[in-house]
């Protein structure tokens, strides 16, 4: 039976079994646990002999750096052409990683949450030059109405894309203090996100806004707030309404903090064993690992707090990287705007853009390391990991040395396009209109 056919024969069985993944050949998809949103992918979907190279290169790669389970996505001109699961998802049970599995992938959470906010712009429910803060700002809550530096007032929104808001990390980074915030505003540890910012608030801005920058979570949160109360919606919500539910993607959420909050399908997070221990972000006195209890993840909102799988996160990625190859979910002008070094407030969303169409994003936390490419030739890739590298941050040039390896030994790119496996299935209807793609 050709492949196309076997497509056709999935999709009609999907219909008839009303969403019973139980009922679907168990190849594709995972029966063991919840209802999943999509048709999943799974290794064996990657498993040809011309990966074989692949494979050992991606393997190798991880037992040097100590990784416990790896995702690794790969498109070529908007087809997704590889999409597997390294390691264990969780050691203890020895779940191995299935390219349905879920990461935390840290600050790659910024390029969901600018897409939102270019999103609301093309709605005309924000403008990138509106303020956020003060009587004709977005957020004119009483509860940021009095900050201690009246500079805020001229905060915009396009300066928080481009983290030019004021803020360094000079005295720390606000969204990685929320025991001490939470002290210090005479709340319940952790603080809030609105506790956060109003904490920032209350000190003096490191610059004046528009004149330099400075990397800022802070900003991103602000960001989220922003989006809720442009839309209308939590922030959650309108991410999933506005740009990810009509890219047929349904299975990010945002984390939590504790081993007993995980998703479904979401990994276990390991850190080096030397790892220094934190205080609970709950206010207990007792010291734990940073990945589980020692960060606040939920507070991050649009900084950082979403979960992916590798494949969705090439869906995102296609459907902003203004190529012909897919549909794309924001404006050729919004794109620009994000990637396009000239106009003074790009990178938006992304790390790096170069000018040759080369773009990246990276994401971190203790135990996670992420790392998402739209390279100039058509590529496209995705790599996500449950562990914490030993030389941290620094990962990230040895992750892009493996990836540029692996897609060279691809000799043979297949002709079948992933996605056509993967098809969505959503467990809700009212979702975005589907000409909102292009």
């Amino acid at each position: 039976m050709s492949r196309i056919r076997k497509i056709l024969l999935l999709t009609l069985l999907v219909s008839l079994v009303s969403y019973n993944p139980g009922a679907i050949e168990k190849s594709n998809i995972v029966t063991e646990k919840l209802i999943p949103g999509n048709v999943r992918l799974t290794n064996n979907n990657s498993s040809g002999r011309e990966f074989a190279s692949v494979e050992k290169t991606i393997n190798s790669f991880m037992r040097k750096w100590s990784i416990a389970g790896a995702s690794v996505a790969i498109s070529l001109d908007g087809k997704l052409s590889y999409a597997r699961g390294f390691g264990f998802s969780d050691t203890a049970s020895g779940e191995m990683t299935e390219p349905y599995h879920k990461f935390r992938i840290a600050s790659i959470s910024k390029l969901v949450t600018a897409s939102a906010v270019m999103k609301l712009n093309e709605e005309g429910k924000l403008s990138l030059n509106d303020r956020v803060f003060g009587t004709d700002g977005i957020l004119n809550d009483s509860y940021f109405s009095d900050p201690k530096d009246k500079r805020v007032f001229n905060i915009t929104v396009a300066q928080l894309l481009s983290h030019e808001g004021g803020w360094t990390v000079r005295w720390g980074d606000q969204m990685f203090m929320p025991v001490l915030i939470a002290e210090n505003m005479g709340v319940k540890p952790p603080a809030d996100t609105r506790t956060i910012i109003r904490f920032a608030l209350d000190k003096r801005l490191h610059f004046t806004p528009g004149t330099g920058k400075a990397y800022s979570n802070l900003g991103y949160s602000i960001l989220g707030l922003v989006i809720e109360e442009a839309s209308g919606m939590s922030y959650e919500e309108y991410c999933k309404k506005a740009v990810l539910e009509p890219l047929g993607i349904y299975d990010m959420t945002l984390a939590h903090n504790l081993p007993s909050q995980k998703a479904p399908f979401e990994v276990t997070y390991y850190v080096p064993s030397d790892v220094v221990l934190k205080p609970s972000i709950y206010g207990t006195g007792e010291l734990v690992s940073p990945s589980y209890g020692g960060n606040d993840i939920e507070s991050l909102g649009g900084a950082g707090a979403w979960l992916a799988t590798a494949p969705d996160l090439i869906r995102l990625i296609l459907a902003v990287d203004g190529l012909p190859t897919r549909r794309d979910i924001l404006t050729d002008e919004s794109i620009s705007y994000m990637t396009d070094n000239t106009n003074g407030f790009a990178p938006v969303g992304w790390k790096t853009t170069i000018n040759n169409g080369t773009w990246w994003r990276t994401g971190s936390f203790p135990g996670s390391a992420g790392m998402v490419k739209r390279q100039s030739d058509g590529i496209c890739w995705v790599v996500l990991f449950n562990s914490s590298a030993w030389n941290g941050p620094d990962i990230y040039s040895y992750i892009n040395n493996m990836m540029y390896r692996v897609t060279a030994q691809i000799k043979h790119w297949p002709e079948d396009d992933l996605f056509a496996y993967s098809l969505p299935i959503p467990l809700k209807t009212n979702l975005t209109d589907s000409s909102t793609l292009r």
